[in-house]
C-alpha cells in the first residue's frame, strides 16, 4: 500500500507557504515547512515545522533526506529541485513553474549563466517582483500536481 504524497516546502523566503497549506488541506495531505528559523509552529496536526541548524544547505539536505518518490517539493532553489527530482519527487517553484527531469538541465545552466553575469557586473541580479499572477499560477499548478500524484497511487 502506497502512502499519500507529502508536500515539503523550502520555507525560507517562500512566498506561497499559506497557499500550499490550503491546497494540501483541501486534498487531505500533510505539509512540512523546513527553514533555518523564523517559522511559527502550526496548530494544524497536518502541518509540521522543522527548523534546521544554520548552514548553506541544511534545509535542502533535510528535505532531500525526507522526500520520497511521488512527494511534492516547493522550492525556488534549482540545485534542491534537481536533487528532489532524482528521488522521484514532483517539484514546483513558487511561481508555479514545474521542474522536470527534461527541464532541470537548462534551469541549472541558466542559473550558472546568471551567476556569472552577476559576478562580472554585467547584470544587477534583480529578481522580478512576485505578484498576484504568480500566486494564481502556483495555486493552479500545485493543485494539478497534487491530483497527478494522487492518481499515481491508483
Amino acid at each position: 500500500m502506497q502512502k499519500n504524497p507529502w508536500i515539503y516546502i523550502d520555507a525560507d523566503a517562500c512566498p506561497v507557504k499559506d497557499e500550499a497549506v490550503r491546497v494540501a488541506y483541501r486534498h487531505g495531505l500533510g505539509v512540512t515547512l523546513v527553514a533555518n528559523g523564523g517559522l511559527r509552529p502550526s496548530r494544524d496536526p497536518m502541518v509540521r515545522t522543522v527548523v534546521v541548524p544554520q548552514g548553506a544547505d541544511a534545509a535542502d539536505d533535510w528535505i532531500v533526506e525526507a522526500v520520497a518518490g511521488n512527494d511534492i517539493v516547493v522550492t525556488a532553489d534549482i540545485p534542491l529541485a534537481r536533487r528532489a527530482l532524482e528521488k522521484g519527487a514532483h517539484v514546483l517553484g513558487p511561481t508555479g513553474r514545474p521542474f522536470t527531469p527534461e527541464s532541470i538541465g537548462m534551469a541549472l545552466a541558466m542559473r550558472e549563466l546568471n551567476q556569472h553575469l552577476r559576478e562580472t557586473g554585467e547584470s544587477k541580479g534583480y529578481n522580478k517582483a512576485f505578484g498576484p499572477k504568480d500566486r494564481s499560477a502556483f495555486l493552479a499548478r500545485l493543485d494539478e500536481t497534487v491530483q497527478r500524484a494522487m492518481a499515481a497511487l491508483k
